[in-house]
């Protein structure tokens, strides 16, 4: 299995190479202590929460591919803008597709390598309607 990333660019690809491999330690070291993960607009997980959620997403079977957009990179701090797709036939041969855009901020720890301090997979989701929200016509 391919090590931590060693450039803000590499984040994506050794993700997806470990969440590929079904294995959620492998996923959990590309986290850095306290990152969050957004599992769906709105709401923001840490710990434990945080690696149940990606286990949902792991657990389907599926592989998933990305595609980096945008790296920025400031210092030890790098924002990656990345389209990704889980797509296929889950093991009750249900059909799932699942897509976004991501907006994830990664960050250069003292060994060097890049984590994520922000996993947000439907980082440009449009914002959902606030409740009790009234359309004027």
């Amino acid at each position: 299995m391919r090590e931590l990333a060693e450039r803000p660019e590499d984040v994506p690809a050794v993700f997806a190479e470990r969440f590929n491999s079904g294995d959620l330690d492998a996923i959990s070291e590309g986290y850095e202590d306290g990152a969050v993960f957004v599992p769906e607009p709105g709401t923001a997980l840490t710990g434990a929460e945080a690696r149940a959620a990606n286990a949902r997403f792991v657990g389907l079977g599926l592989p998933i591919t990305v595609h980096p957009r945008h790296v920025y990179a400031a210092g030890d701090v790098a924002l990656l803008i990345v389209d990704w797709v889980i797509d296929g036939t889950d093991g009750d041969g249900r059909r799932v597709h699942i897509e976004g855009t991501a907006t994830d901020v990664a960050r250069r720890g003292k060994d060097g390598r890049w984590r994520y301090a922000v996993d947000n997979p439907f980082g440009v989701a449009p914002p959902e309607p606030s409740v009790g929200a009234v359309e004027e016509g």
